[in-house]
């Protein structure tokens, strides 16, 4: 049985800011965000958008009636949850109406929960070969105004299907996980806002790379890699990453598509290393049906994976790209100033402010969020 990825689409809000104008607001030299960084913009979330609008603006554009009807199972994976208890993708099945036999779940690690609720759906799909699985990465990155990890916020949400006979990848079953117990980037449930310990959180990426890396390589070391994604909490950060592993001119050609979506977004936690994953497939011009690329996770606290993928023949046919290009393209700029604003809004104050959006958190009444879908005209 081949398992893989049958859909992918991505959201990543609507609003977003300049990163040189944030540069010179916070009276820093430009190049150190925009080179030192690796970033050019941020997207930004209004009080009306949170992780379940982002992850239904994503889930919409692939799931059909046929999903609809055949999805068992949605695993949700944040680090910005929204309820200590509800699962965020009970929201999502409801909205986008699929079926109520569906089990629906949350996860949570870092930025690495993401892939870990792919293998989830890998081993769900290879015990019912004709289920389908909705993964969801949604999150949004705060570390406050005028913090060190300011410039690297963002905000959005990818949105995958996993089945039997996928049109776009196929898992390679090579994967190869990592654990340490640290205090990198941690957020306590009483804080809004996360804590890093920014030099350390670096020497730990790199390290858990090498040590997966290392022992991926003794263990597949006949799986030819034509592309090697990372997740992404800054671009340079993720070269750095691929520089101390390959020195393929290939690899670092291929790596340039890779960040191109990133470098617009910012970090978006468990979905980033998806997000660079549809930036290269959305930019490659060589890869084609057949080719591996290496996928690097990496989750704060920690926990690291590194495995692959394979291309399926003609996955070009099934992504659409003038979408997610679109959706970049077509974000509202606003000031830093009118960032800081938004900023520090609360979701309580929402009432019925929907600014245009097709669907969002409408208000929050008895403790309880009440989102609405707007109807077409």
């Amino acid at each position: 049985m081949k398992i893989g990825i049958d859909k992918i689409s991505m959201d990543v809000s609507n609003k977003y800011i300049s990163i040189e104008e944030l540069a010179l607001k916070r009276g820093v030299e430009v190049a150190k965000f925009l080179k030192g960084i690796g970033q050019n913009q941020m997207s930004v979330v209004s009080k009306n958008q949170d992780i379940i609008t982002l992850a239904y603006m994503a889930a919409k554009d692939i799931v059909d009636d046929f999903d609809r009807e055949h999805i068992d199972l949605i695993i949700f994976a944040t680090e910005s949850s929204v309820d200590e208890s509800k699962a965020a993708s009970i929201y999502l099945k409801n909205y986008l109406g699929i079926n109520d036999y569906c089990k629906c779940i949350e996860m949570k690690q870092a930025c690495f929960s993401a892939t870990a609720a792919l293998d989830f759906a890998k081993a769900h799909v290879s015990m019912n070969e004709n289920s389908r699985v909705l993964v969801i990465a949604s999150d949004i990155s705060r570390y406050g105004i005028n913090t060190s990890g300011e410039v690297t916020q963002g905000a959005g949400a990818i949105a995958m299907i996993v089945s039997n006979g996928p049109r776009i990848l196929e898992f390679n079953n090579d994967e190869v996980a990592y654990t340490e117990d640290i205090m990198d980037f941690w957020r306590p449930t009483y804080s809004k806002y996360a804590f890093v310990d920014g030099k350390f959180s670096v020497e730990r990426y790199l390290g858990c790379l090498d040590k997966v890396w290392q022992r991926y390589r003794q263990k597949h070391s006949l799986i030819e890699l034509k592309a090697i994604c990372f997740h992404v909490p800054y671009t340079k950060l993720a070269r750095k990453g691929l520089e101390n592993i390959t020195v393929n001119e290939n690899i670092m050609e291929e790596f340039i598509h890779s960040i191109n979506f990133n470098k617009r977004v910012g970090n978006i936690y468990t979905g980033s290393l998806y997000l660079s994953l549809l930036s290269l497939l959305s930019n490659t011009e060589t890869l084609k049906g057949g080719d591996n690329i290496g996928m690097y996770s990496y989750g704060s606290g920690a926990v690291a994976e590194f495995y692959s993928l394979k291309l399926v023949k003609g996955y070009k046919e099934y992504l659409n790209i003038d979408l997610f290009k679109e959706k970049l393209d077509l974000r509202k700029k606003v000031s830093i100033e009118e960032y800081e604003t938004i900023f520090f809004e609360e979701s309580t104050d929402v009432e019925n402010n929907s600014e245009g959006l097709e669907f969002y958190l409408k208000n929050i009444l008895d403790h309880k969020r009440i989102y609405e879908l707007r109807k077409e005209q």
